[in-house]
């Protein structure tokens, strides 16, 4: 689907990623496990702003907003979002005012935790700890205050937008993968609020479905998770015009035993795979996404789900900013 591929290229995108990512071989595991076949997509290893996912969607976010003119961004998201501080250093490379709503307390430690922002020259306001509707709501009254005031704001987020950066990491990761003596067949992702998950699996449909996707949940229970995703995948053939198949066509795997308490909640597992990957690969990973998405990979390929033979890889999605504010949420180092 080369020509889809184009079609989505077409799109208007503001340039942030230099890739391909590296995609590194997980040589302490595979002793570990007495396996070969293991790796990792390290896309927290981009040039901005300490790298990670959400950078892929800004290419595209950022491109709509310079398509319409805009002067000033708006984003939400918590004290540690890996969205607002990618967001805020995009923004102020592209020229770009950048004003981030806080679903938190403004505090002495949440102001600590989203200093990056303001150094990347965003203007930081907290709301109080409100969930997703109160916050979108809060985001639509401070654009039309800045309209108000003669600004042409532009709100980051469109899911279905978003999601076509991670089309073109499934692709990437394809033909990185192609290059291996062994060719990738099972890929790990957080699930989560569904951009990244639904772009990937729409580009792993644009390419025939060469992956087996495992979303380990991060947030939601299964029902919630799948029609978010669905709702995104759907949205994205609309957008593209591409017919790939339904979602319940694709490849994909659901993977709940390590959400524990739901979002930001440590589990023992997962601290356990922070303490692995960084012990055995030197790599840093953090506890509200990627400790339980690599946690449960960790397990999969243990317990044998993943068959020997079959190569995988975990996407590493960035967040790594965020583990310096998680000192005191692990029980086994001090």
């Amino acid at each position: 689907m080369t020509s889809g591929l184009q079609s989505i290229l077409r799109e208007p995108r503001y340039d942030l990623v230099k890739a391909p990512t590296p995609l590194q071989r997980l040589s302490g595991f595979e002793r570990k496990l007495g396996r070969p076949g293991l790796y990792m997509k390290r896309d927290d290893l981009m040039e901005i702003g300490l790298g990670g996912n959400k950078l892929r969607s800004l290419e595209f976010w950022l491109g709509a907003a310079l398509r319409e003119h805009a002067d000033i961004v708006l984003v939400a998201g918590g004290a540690t979002s890996n969205l607002c501080r990618l967001t805020a250093a995009a923004a102020s490379m592209a020229g770009l005012d950048c004003v981030i709503i806080h679903n938190a307390e403004d505090s002495p430690a949440n102001r600590e935790r989203s200093f990056l922002n303001r150094l990347f020259g965003a203007e930081t306001r907290f709301i109080g700890p409100v969930g997703e509707e109160e916050r979108a709501a809060a985001m639509k009254a401070a654009a039309a205050e800045l309209m108000g005031q003669g600004r042409t704001p532009y709100i980051v987020g469109d899911a279905v937008l978003g999601a076509l950066g991670y089309i073109l990491a499934a692709f990437e990761l394809h033909e990185q993968s192609q290059r291996e003596s062994a060719p990738l067949r099972h890929v790990f992702l957080a699930g989560s609020m569904g951009p990244t998950e639904a772009g990937f699996i729409f580009g792993n449909a644009m390419l025939g479905h060469p992956f087996q996707v495992h979303l380990v949940s991060v947030e939601y229970g299964q029902a919630e998770l799948e029609e978010r995703i669905r709702r995104i995948y759907e949205g994205i053939g609309k957008r593209t015009g591409l017919a790939v198949g339904g979602l319940g066509e694709a490849p994909l795997h659901y993977h709940m035993a390590h959400l524990g308490g739901g979002w930001g909640v440590p589990t023992l597992e997962s601290e356990a795979a922070i303490v692995a990957f960084a012990r055995t690969e030197g790599i840093l990973i953090e506890h509200v996404y990627t400790a339980k998405t690599c946690a449960g990979f960790l397990d999969l390929v243990a317990n044998g789900t993943i068959p020997q033979g079959e190569p995988a890889c975990i996407i590493h999605t960035g967040g790594t900013a965020s583990l310096f504010s998680q000192r005191e949420q692990f029980r086994t180092v001090s």
